[in-house]
């Protein structure tokens, strides 16, 4: 049976060390068959995430709207969204 995961952000709190063990559970559990949501505001995390979808342009009444949506990559190269800048 495949799974879907949900987690708002798992990294709170936790020493990069562990973020990086975290990020090796979710491999295992994908190579499983499961699927993984994630809210996240860590770096690290959306920078290993196969597809990124950018709520925003601001938060509140200013914000929920998708602003982007593709691969770490795209967002990189193409997009003009805080969560682009942030991670350049």
């Amino acid at each position: 049976n495949r799974i879907m995961f949900i987690f708002d952000e798992p990294t709170t709190g936790l020493h990069f060390y562990d973020v990086e063990k975290l990020l090796k559970s979710f491999d295992e559990l994908i190579a499983r068959g499961h699927s993984i949501v994630v809210v996240e505001h860590n770096p690290d995390v959306i920078r290993a995430a196969d597809w990124i979808i950018d709520l925003g342009p601001d938060a509140g009444d200013n914000g929920g709207r998708v602003v982007f949506e593709g691969t770490p990559e795209d967002l990189l190269k193409s997009a003009d969204t805080f969560t682009a800048r942030y991670l350049r």
